[in-house]
Formats: structure tokens, C-alpha cells, sequence
């Protein structure tokens, strides 16, 4: 799969931009802050239809603007008709996301469609923040592998703030509150966060010893690193912990208990690598999680993702950076977009390792081929 060419409107510091890419490897070079990341948010835009950056989608409108535009022309080898896909925004409005000028009935339909893996040097918050971001990203990976899993997902999240709702409710009133309507949610909401543990639990079987395998060649180490899957429903009856709960839940406003409380613990040699691994470790763990996520994605979807490398060569040491730039010149890898600050080491990275390279002056906002 390769994304043949980029179209940006009024997208983050660009006006506008159109870009013919390589199919194997694009460079965008330019100093920092001139908007080399927002090329590769603007490709995981037509991925994944959100930033990978920024939580709020009215932060990639251009300032003094009113909408924004990324449109991309896709081919999946060797089928020879392009896709066009296009992710719009205007103030006020709802986003829409189109398929050769077709609106989705749903954005969730999307997901999964086009893979993309980033690589970047806020992979490490994975392993440094709280359980959020550890669940948010297997979630994901897990929703572009298992359409199934991303349904069940969003309805989850559907009854877990019905639910939520109504907890608050009932303290904001002083009052009673509508029982039944607590009970019928949680009848709802019990057997689909058993199959969203569930699920969890198989696919970290599946995931683990291919990320333990990139981790000994990328670190080159005898430690051995693990994933635990940390939660309160393998082996007990959710509707039944929810019951238990329910005093705690009314008092917190919250429900307090199932999947999205759930955690996975990143270890090496048992114990945390947040608290114990050095930054070289935590570096390395985080690019093994991402490498093994590319592979997993090319296995199920039968073609590689995209893959989108930000700012690596000032954050990698050379031995890390070494590895990376292996995988490239054994074709690993599919469609590469990277950045960089500096042309000439650019070049002597990637100069041997294809003739398919596209370069990319990038400055405030604007996008010159070299």
C-alpha cells in the first residue's frame, strides 16, 4: 500500500500544499517548528481520521481559518485503481470523511482501511504516563486489526457515560435515583466489557513474543521484558462487581470498576520499566512495542502499513538508529515518511539503502521538492 500524493488546505501552519511522494521513501527536511510533523499528522489524519498530537480536531484548523482540508490518493498493490480518501473540518460542523467522494455512513468505517504506524519521540509517554495511554494505544492498534472489537469498543463507551450520567445525576439531585435504569445499564454494559477483556487477553498472547523478539535485537540485551495484562474481570462475574460497587460508584459519580480501568504493566526482568529501566531501555522497549505493531499489521492485513518516522535521528543514539536503518535496507518496511533537521545526514543515512527517495525542503508552512 502507498500513498501516491498528499493535497493540504488550510491544514495546521499550511495555507496550502500539494506533494507527489516516492513509494519507498520520503524525507521532509527543515529546521524545528517549520511543520515537518504536521505532514506526518496530516497522513495519520487520513489513517486514523485524527491527530496524532492534538485532542481536539479544531486545533488543526489553520489560525484565522475556518475549516481544513487533507485529501490523499492511496494504491494498494498491485490492485491498479487509486483511492481517494479526504478528511475534512469546518467550525461548528460535524468532520467529514470521504472515500472517492463518497461520505462514510460512519467514520468508524474507515478505521483499519489504511494503516499507519508512527514512530516518534513521545513513544516513551507510553511507558512514563498513567494507564490511559497504554490503554488508548492497544485499543487502537486492536481497532485497525478487529473492526468487531472497535464496535464493541464504542458501544462500551456509550453505556459506560449513560451510566456515568446517570450516577451524577442522582448526587446533583439529592434525591433518589432511577434504579432500574442502573441495573438495566449494567446488564447492557456486563457482557460487553467481557468481550472487550477478552479480546485483550488474546491478542497480548499473540503480541507479546513478537515484541519481545524485537526488543533482544534492537537492545541487544539479555533482559527479558514482559507484558502483563492487568485487570479485575478474568475470572469474575463483571455484572456482579458492578453491583458490589454501586454505593462506591454514587458516591465518586463514576463507575469505578471494568476495561476502562484496566492497565498492562510493561516489565523487564519483573519489575517496572518506568521506575527501573534506564532511558536507553524505555527507548528501546517503546520502538519494539511500534516494530512489533508494524509487523502484526502486515501479517493481518497482507500489506504493510505506512510508516511514519518523526524526528528519530536527533533522539536515537546511533546503535538504535543503526537497527531502524537495517529493517530499511532489508525492505522490511513498505512506504517510509520521515523528518529531519539536517539534509546532509539525511543523505548519508539513507543514501545507500534506496534509489527511491523523495526529498522535501520544508519551510514555515511551505513544502519545496529538492
Amino acid at each position: 500500500m502507498i500513498l501516491e500524493s498528499l493535497h493540504l488546505l488550510f491544514f495546521k501552519n499550511y495555507e496550502e500544499a500539494n506533494l507527489s511522494l516516492s513509494p519507498h521513501i520520503n524525507c521532509f527536511v527543515g529546521d524545528n517548528g517549520s511543520g515537518k510533523t504536521n505532514l506526518l499528522d496530516a497522513i495519520h489524519y487520513l489513517s486514523l481520521t485524527k491527530s496524532a498530537f492534538a485532542p481536539s480536531d479544531t486545533q488543526s484548523i489553520k489560525q484565522g481559518e475556518e475549516f481544513f482540508v487533507v485529501k490523499g490518493r492511496f494504491r494498494t498493490l498491485p490492485a491498479e485503481r487509486p483511492e481517494t480518501i479526504q478528511c475534512s473540518l469546518r467550525l461548528g460542523q460535524k468532520k467529514v470523511l470521504t472515500h472517492d467522494k463518497q461520505p462514510y455512513e460512519r467514520v468508524s468505517d474507515h478505521i483499519g482501511r489504511f494503516p499507519v504506524v508512527l514512530i516518534s519521540p513521545y513513544d516513551t509517554d507510553l511507558i512514563r504516563q498513567g494507564s490511559e495511554e497504554r490503554r488508548k494505544y492497544f485499543d487502537s492498534l486492536i481497532s485497525q486489526l478487529d473492526h468487531e472489537y472497535l464496535e464493541q469498543l464504542m458501544r462500551y463507551s456509550h453505556l459506560l457515560k449513560q451510566r456515568n450520567s446517570l450516577l451524577k445525576l442522582a448526587t446533583d439531585r439529592q434525591a433518589g435515583y432511577d434504579r432500574d435504569y442502573l441495573l438495566t445499564l449494567d446488564e447492557q454494559l456486563a457482557p460487553v466489557g467481557q468481550q472487550l477483556v477478552q479480546r485483550r487477553q488474546e491478542f497480548l498472547a499473540e503480541f507479546e513474543p513478537i515484541f519481545q523478539r524485537h526488543y533482544a535485537q534492537l537492545a541487544d540485551s539479555r533482559e527479558q521484558v514482559t507484558l502483563v495484562y492487568k485487570s479485575e474481570l478474568p475470572g469474575a462475574d463483571f455484572l456482579k462487581l458492578l453491583r458490589l460497587q454501586e454505593r462506591k460508584d454514587l458516591t465518586l459519580q463514576r463507575t469505578t470498576v471494568g476495561p476502562h480501568k484496566d492497565d498492562v504493566s510493561f516489565l523487564m526482568d519483573e519489575v517496572s520499566v518506568k521506575g527501573f529501566g534506564s532511558q536507553g531501555q524505555q527507548k528501546s522497549f517503546a520502538i519494539a512495542l511500534k516494530l512489533a505493531q508494524f509487523e502484526i499489521m502486515a501479517q493481518r492485513k497482507q500489506h504493510k502499513p505506512l510508516l511514519l518516522l518523526d524526528d528519530i535521528f536527533d533522539r536515537l543514539d546511533e546503535k538504535r538508529i543503526t537497527r531502524l536503518m537495517q529493517l530499511v535496507a532489508n525492505h522490511t518496511f513498505g512506504q517510509i515518511f520521515l523528518t529531519d533537521t539536517h539534509l546532509e545526514r539525511t543523505d548519508r543515512i539513507l543514501g545507500s539503502l534506496s534509489e527511491q527517495i523523495r526529498r522535501f525542503r520544508v519551510e514555515a508552512g511551505s513544502v519545496v521538492p529538492l
